[in-house]
């Protein structure tokens, strides 16, 4: 392996001609410079500088490394200030990925903002549903994953995983805009009973069916999807009600849906998981940031 330094100082000697030139120009002393010349014939193994007279010519092996040298160096300088792009914020890639309600509010005002603040940034969005967004942090597949849990449900993750927590997003009931409860500004979970619902992805199920079980009841699931925009349409053609996080409530179609708190109350909690060795990444930094500056913005919704 060759020393990045001793090849700048044989692209100097090279240049201008002698070793004491190169010293000079580098601030070395001659003799600092014909060990170096000597380590990099060493490497080399073979002369790269043959006298003759009083003159320094190079040998066919030196014409061949000072064609390389240049190029070398000049990708090292490449390189060199990439990396100092990365550590100032001015560029960088960070792999997101948030679940559907996630993905239409928190996430764009957070890239919004990013954008303005850190434009070199690029952030790859994927999707998916806890616990899977979870398990494509693990495959290495995103740098940073949002999950939600819900009260009695502990989340498994890694040890060198670091959950940053971000807000409880509260439940509401989605009821199509004539429903005889749509009146009311909070809504009993036990006055639902006799309804026909809509369910969510597995694990917004798995808790609908035990809110449901708390107050005596089996909800009546006639239909399930994990796309809010689905649930949204069913809802407002009469199909049936929706438990749904406050969090989509800005997304609605007011004209035919309308979202009202539900009774008891009942939050789901929101968090980005990371592992810890990428916190010192910077722009997985930032990222994290930008989502935690929206999510406080939120709080109590």
């Amino acid at each position: 392996m060759f020393d990045s330094r001793h090849i700048r100082t044989f692209h100097e000697v090279v240049a201008s001609g002698s070793y004491s030139a190169a010293a000079r120009a580098l601030g070395y002393t001659q003799p600092a410079i014909t060990q170096q010349m000597k380590a990099l014939e060493r490497a080399v193994g073979t002369p790269l500088f043959t006298r003759v007279g009083r003159k320094m010519q190079l040998t066919e092996a030196g014409e061949s490394m000072a064609r390389h040298a240049e190029s070398i160096l000049g990708s090292l300088s490449a390189a060199e200030a990439q990396l100092k792009a990365y550590a100032r914020l001015r560029t960088g890639r960070v792999r997101l990925c948030g679940f559907p309600s996630a993905n239409v509010t928190l996430v764009p005002e957070a890239l919004s903002d990013l954008a303005k603040d850190h434009p070199g940034i690029q952030v790859e969005l994927l999707e998916g549903e806890p616990p899977e967004s979870l398990r494509r942090l693990e495959r290495g597949e995103c740098d940073i994953t949002l999950a939600f849990t819900y009260p009695g449900l502990h989340e498994e993750i890694p040890e060198e995983v670091a959950e940053v927590r971000l807000l409880e997003d509260q439940l509401t009931v989605l009821l199509p805009t004539g429903h005889p409860l749509a009146r009311r500004r909070a809504v009993h979970l036990a006055d639902l009973a006799e309804e026909r619902w809509i369910a969510g992805c597995p694990r917004c199920r798995a808790n609908l069916l035990h809110e449901c079980a708390e107050l005596g009841f089996v909800p009546d699931i006639r239909f399930a999807t994990d796309d809010n925009l689905v649930v949204q349409s069913m809802v407002g053609q009469g199909l049936g009600v929706a438990m749904m996080p406050a969090l989509v409530l800005p997304s609605l179609s007011l004209n035919k849906v309308c979202g009202r708190p539900l009774q008891p109350a009942a939050r789901r909690h929101i968090a980005a998981y990371v592992y810890r060795d990428h916190l010192r990444i910077p722009a997985t930094s930032v990222v994290l940031d930008a989502l935690k500056q929206v999510a406080s913005n939120r709080v109590g919704c």
